[in-house]
């Protein structure tokens, strides 16, 4: 075959027929050419309002929710913050327990006292708050962190907190830390 030959072959095309076939195109052109121009323009209209509109509430859907999770990002990146402050909280806290048993240090304990107040203080502006459990408190374990078990000293103490080992925390409305505790057996 010469170049000419393959170039001039004709291919079998596939013959459809377009008399029985008519599709949703073909029958929403006929009605228009029906309608007068003025309903023609009304029906674009109508259209084009719709369009808009659905355009319009997808815009919405997608501020709130690009709002939502920005939030959510500043939440989210304040608890790894809050989450790293919380040893040195507790570092504040077993020296003082400390200092108060030492009666020389009266001024070293102020200065602590006064730097673990100002840094508690800023932490609460930001959002942080103790989660207060006392001895004798009922043992919930959706809301506490049992480290052990062991018996309990009278009967009215049975599955009821004994000591808190670490307290818990919370950022907002979401705890980031559990309080330790020990319960009565």
């Amino acid at each position: 075959m010469s170049k000419r030959d393959k170039n001039n072959k004709v291919e079998d095309p596939q013959v459809e027929d377009q008399a029985t076939t008519t599709t949703e195109a073909d029958v929403e052109t006929q009605e228009n050419e029906m309608k007068s121009p003025e309903e023609q323009l009304q029906d674009q209209l109508v259209a084009e309002k719709d369009k808009f509109m659905r355009l319009f509430a997808e815009f919405e859907n997608y501020k709130k929710r690009t709002t939502k999770e920005r939030i959510e990002l500043f939440k989210t990146a304040s608890q790894d913050v809050m989450m790293s402050m919380l040893p040195i909280l507790d570092d504040f806290e077993r020296a003082l327990t400390h200092i108060e048993d030492d009666k020389e240090a009266e001024e070293l304990r102020k200065g602590v006292l006064l730097i673990y107040n100002k840094l508690v203080s800023t932490l609460e502006q930001k959002g942080l708050s103790k989660i207060e459990v006392r001895q004798g408190d009922v043992f919930n374990a959706d809301n506490h962190e049992a480290i052990t078990q062991i018996s309990a000293p009278n009967e009215d103490l049975k599955g009821k907190i004994i000591d808190v080992v670490e307290h818990g925390y919370k950022l907002g409305d979401k705890v980031i830390r559990f309080p330790k505790v020990v319960i009565g057996q």
